[in-house]
């Protein structure tokens, strides 16, 4: 019996290459530390050398615990300078809002035509915006008040609003309605189309109640 577990047993060459293949094998690899873990370790114990009181058998200076800090404050504040504080959802502080025009050149008398086709289409939401645009273009052209490319549909209500105020409410609830269809992609509605277009001959037959001087004063 003790001859033949001799005989079974490997020699010292055949017994390392066992010892090589088993180590090759996937459940040996998968417990090594990955480079991501190697890293990461490599981070951690520099971070925790920069507050160890000795370094190299050296005693840490204080003065260098405090320029590292004052690095990390300069980098967090450029970082504030560059990208600005964390903004967070803005759908709660600031309603969005969509410029008038955009390219859109034409007359309050051309864009109030292209409405009523749109209307008697049942087109609704070309409706509402080239109606919109009819009484901002409107306002620019009688010198009310100007209405640049760029103003959006709130900027513009909440400047019609001084010139007139007996609209006010009626400007706000017709720049959401432009929103909705411009910025949101929410169709509009035949009671809304009907309602700024209402809106836009109401304000035609309205006598601004300040002058454009006194508007941008």
């Amino acid at each position: 019996m003790m001859l033949r577990l001799a005989a079974d047993l490997p020699d010292r060459d055949e017994a390392r290459e066992w010892a090589e293949r088993e180590l090759e094998k996937a459940v040996y690899r998968e417990s090594e530390p990955t480079l991501f873990d190697r890293v990461a370790r490599a981070i951690g114990d520099f971070l925790a050398s920069l507050f160890n009181p000795q370094i190299g058998g050296a005693t840490w200076s204080p003065i260098w615990t405090i320029v590292i800090v004052a690095i990390l404050v300069a980098l967090i504040v450029v970082a504030f300078i560059i990208w600005g504080a964390p903004r967070g959802d803005h759908r709660t502080h600031r309603a969005p809002s969509s410029t008038v025009f955009d390219d859109d050149e034409r007359s309050a008398s051309e864009l109030r035509a292209a409405a009523d086709a749109m209307m008697r289409d049942g087109r609704w939401d070309d409706t509402v915006v080239l109606r919109f645009r009819a009484i901002a273009r409107s306002a620019d052209e009688r010198g009310v008040l100007m209405a640049p490319p760029g103003m959006t549909a709130q900027a513009f209500a909440g400047a019609a609003a001084s010139p007139f105020p007996d609209h006010r409410e009626e400007l706000r609830a017709a720049a959401g309605t432009f929103d909705d269809v411009r910025y949101l992609r929410r169709p509009a509605s035949e009671e809304a189309a009907e309602r700024i277009a209402s809106l836009d001959r109401a304000i035609a037959g309205t006598r601004p109640a300040r002058t454009p001087e006194a508007a941008f004063s």
